[in-house]
């Protein structure tokens, strides 16, 4: 978990984000896109199946060498069937310049790549190699990171300019390079095999993974689908593209701690609905936790949003903290998203899920139809923040309901009073004469105050969720 945050955290907010500043906005925002719009499809690469492999190698450990034989054909098959859906989607879209054309088939390389690593740390993982799968789960971000700063201070140093190229091939090869130590940890495992074709045993993999992949599907597209309707919706799309993807970045980035919390919430849920203990409790806890975390992220952001944007970015500045100041209450519902979806997830109930997410796609894409026209790129910001809201509040909606957990309205209102105190103290915290940064460090301190004085967070309590007591 932390080489997780420090790494990736690193990546986004360092790397990342000195690609943006050392390259154009045309040039980034076409990249940004284009990377967005393969993730939209990247369900194709996987249909579940690294998670349902994960599953049956931890079950079954001795099936590894006939899953693996028979697992990676299906994946070549699959890799293909991607890379035809991707241009085929291309070119119903009108996008065609070699330009776009080369750049979107090396994101198809790195995508394809991502999705071999993955499964193949499915079987690692699987086998309780889990300090092994802890290092592959960084290895790839790691080299990116090496490799970029290295290309990045070249450039710099010699005056010559940063391709967006460059940075795509980095990709490529911190991938290969992770994917090659990957196999060959599961060969050395397995030893040497030859492929087989089983299409009945393919069959029915796919008919297991399908509403996962149903589910992931429709998730990918309303999370993802922002910055390829700005590219296609608007003449200068990719300059709009680039000022998102710098509004979304920190976003992004704090994703990151809400993610890692439903790594653990979903085994612990799935456990305690098989053990048919009530969740009332561990929801509570990690609606505490992440209230905090999500509630103090966005009011600081309303009020060093200029500040913050700023110190990362070199163009597009204004626009880009209007975007950020939006797409930053977006992590509210994302945070609720990873308790309530996830209890959902743990629970089977995939078929509410898919009609949560069936609603969200196609608020998302008719929002943006509506609003990027008329409003560029605040549009789509827009259409983001109803659409995480909404769906988030159908999940909250929806577990509550099944899971029998009563609304107290004494502890709404004392949510309320904590976030309305949240305010106050950021607003006059900012009235004091010292730096911006000096200011973020103080209220960040009194919110952890304020947290204990409202009860609404105790170290008791969060250790005894981290130990899944």
């Amino acid at each position: 978990m932390l080489l997780n945050v420090f790494i990736k955290a690193f990546w986004i907010l360092g790397i990342d984000r000195g690609v943006q500043n050392a390259v154009s906005s045309d040039d980034y925002g076409l990249y940004f896109a284009l990377l967005n719009f393969t993730y939209v499809f990247n369900v194709f690469l996987d249909v579940g199946l690294t998670n349902w492999n994960n599953r049956q190698i931890a079950q079954h450990a001795q099936l590894l060498p006939k899953y693996f034989a028979r697992l990676i054909p299906m994946k070549i098959i699959l890799a293909l069937g991607y890379t035809i859906i991707i241009f085929a989607a291309a070119l119903i879209a009108g996008k065609t310049s070699e330009k776009e054309m080369s750049l979107l088939l090396w994101l198809c390389v790195c995508q394809i790549l991502l999705s071999l690593v993955l499964y193949l740390r499915s079987n690692i993982s699987g086998l309780l190699m889990f300090k092994t799968d802890s290092v592959l789960s960084v290895l790839d971000r790691f080299l990116m990171v090496v490799i970029c700063g290295v290309l990045l201070w070249s450039s710099v140093l010699k005056g010559r300019g940063f391709k967006i190229e460059y940075f795509v091939y980095a990709q490529v090869a911190s991938y290969s390079v992770t994917a090659l130590i990957a196999a060959g940890v599961c060969l050395y495992k397995t030893g040497f095999m030859r492929l087989k074709w089983n299409f009945p045993f393919l069959l029915k993999v796919l008919k297991d993974c399908f509403p996962y992949a149903l589910l992931t599907l429709m998730m990918s597209f309303y999370n993802r689908i922002d910055s390829v309707m700005l590219l296609h919706l608007l003449k200068d799309g990719e300059v709009a593209s680039a000022i998102y993807a710098a509004g979304f970045r920190l976003v992004d980035s704090a994703n990151m701690i809400s993610y890692l919390f439903s790594i653990i919430l979903l085994p612990l849920f799935a456990n305690m609905i098989k053990s048919k203990i009530a969740v009332n409790e561990v929801v509570k806890s990690a609606f505490h936790l992440l209230i905090t975390l999500s509630a103090a992220f966005v009011i600081i952001s309303q009020f060093y949003a200029a500040d913050i944007m700023h110190l990362m970015y070199n163009k597009e500045v204004s626009q880009s903290t209007e975007v950020f100041r939006i797409l930053s209450f977006c992590f509210v519902p994302i945070s609720m998203t990873y308790i309530f979806g996830t209890l959902l997830t743990a629970n089977g109930s995939l078929r509410k899920l898919n009609i949560v997410a069936f609603c969200g796609m196609v608020s998302n894409v008719g929002i943006d139809l509506l609003l990027i026209p008329h409003f560029n790129v605040l549009g789509a910001t827009y259409a983001s923040l109803f659409t995480q809201s909404f769906t988030a509040l159908l999940q909250i909606f929806i577990a509550l309901r099944l899971f029998k957990i009563q609304i107290n309205y004494r502890y709404a209102v004392k949510i309320v009073a904590y976030l309305a105190s949240l305010v106050a103290i950021a607003f006059l915290v900012k009235q004091m004469a010292l730096s911006w940064l000096w200011l973020i460090v103080i209220t960040a301190a009194l919110y952890v105050v304020a947290a204990f004085a409202f009860r609404i967070f105790s170290i008791k309590g969060f250790f005894l969720f981290i130990n899944n007591k």
